[in-house]
């Protein structure tokens, strides 16, 4: 079995994608999709 790579995002992805939806009311999904991402890496990021 291969061992799959965690990707890692920078601070101003981070920034940015948490920025949508608090500050400018993107839903979580939404604001994956604006960053072109599935929601999965971006719905971790609130948690």
């Amino acid at each position: 079995m291969t061992k799959k790579t965690r990707r890692r995002f920078s601070d101003e992805f981070k920034t940015d994608a948490v920025s949508l939806v608090i500050d400018q009311g993107y839903s979580v999904s939404e604001a994956a999709r604006r960053l072109g991402y599935e929601l999965t890496p971006v719905q971790a990021l609130g948690q």
